[in-house]
């Protein structure tokens, strides 16, 4: 067992050690996970959350790399967290974050970490909030979160960020697959990287066409910008930050920033809450109690729907002791 408030005290240093090992403590849903929640509670709120996400190609990593760079130069703080494909075998990230990122790795201004999605289909490992807060708590200014790009469910990424940042690039069919993703109605800026290709201004064309058929704003809605950048060579970036912290600075004024970490909040207790239920539900196998509601649905006398809300009423009241 680890010495929790050592652990934070020295995460808030900005010793990566120490922010490593509490990740890891959230990411392997260590015995020790509420005493660490416990003890970040206080310390988190102040870091500004960017969501990245986009189809597979389009420059997520490199483009996270950029900003990185930019926010440095402010004196920012940046904490990154690169949610990458599972191992099938260890269940861990199949991409290393220096190799991703290697030109930030020795940068003591910048803590970067792969966290492997585990299965879990939004995109983001299941504990990605957890391990924003770890980051946020540890003094981090902004915080990264680039996604798997995996299609329909990338749209997880707006539960879990302050502005979303979807990027496309030309000659990849962009426009198409982001009204089928669901990604026009997620997107608080939009980002057309590889500028320096062919068709990157048809590309921003037919996406602010696209934008401006789903629009149902008001006067002083936020209209997400679309940027041009290329990121593998900085070009464009700095444009970019400057449309975040134009988003931050309008939901700011509105209340929305505060709504939507309210929104993050319940979201997070209703996961949590829902995981323990499932886990509960799960050591019934061979409980009397369960037994006793398949009899009764066999026979005729109870129906599934009735049985699940004996079992649920059974669980939050009593617990799940009993076989």
């Amino acid at each position: 067992m680890q010495d929790v408030s050592t652990l934070v005290a020295q995460a808030r240093e900005g010793r990566p050690r120490a922010v490593a090992r509490l990740i890891s403590l959230v990411e392997g849903a260590s015995p020790q996970l509420r005493e660490v929640m416990a003890a970040l509670a206080p310390l988190a709120g102040n870091a500004y959350v960017v969501g990245l996400t986009g189809s597979p190609g389009v420059g997520k990593s490199t483009s996270t790399s950029a900003l990185v760079t930019a926010y440095r130069k402010q004196g920012k703080r940046v904490g990154v967290l690169a949610v990458d494909p599972s191992s099938p075998f260890s269940g861990g990230a199949l991409l290393g974050d220096r190799v991703r990122m290697s030109e930030h790795a020795s940068d003591p201004g910048v803590y970067i970490r792969s966290m492997a999605t585990r299965g879990h289909l939004g995109g983001l490992a299941w504990a990605a909030p957890q391990a924003i807060r770890v980051l946020d708590a540890a003094g981090c200014d902004v915080i990264l979160v680039e996604t798997v790009g995996v299609g329909q469910s990338e749209v997880e990424i707006a539960s879990q960020a302050d502005t979303s940042v979807v990027l496309l690039a030309p000659g990849m069919g962009d426009g198409i697959q982001a009204a089928k993703a669901g990604i026009l109605e997620i997107g608080d800026v939009y980002v057309v990287n590889k500028a320096d290709r062919d068709g990157a201004d048809a590309t921003a064309r037919e996406l602010n066409h696209m934008l401006g058929l789903g629009e149902s704003r008001g006067p002083g809605d936020w209209r997400p910008p679309i940027v041009k950048t290329v990121a593998a060579r900085q070009e464009g970036v700095d444009e970019v930050v400057e449309a975040l912290e134009k988003h931050r600075a309008w939901m700011e004024e509105r209340g929305v920033l505060a709504e939507r970490r309210r929104a993050r909040a319940a979201h997070e207790v209703e996961t949590i809450a829902v995981t323990a239920l499932r886990r509960r539900i799960g050591d019934l196998h061979g409980d009397r109690r369960l037994d006793a509601l398949a009899e009764r649905i066999v026979a005729g006398q109870l129906d599934p729907y009735g049985a699940a809300d004996e079992l649920v009423e059974g669980l939050t009241q009593g617990g799940s002791s009993g076989g």
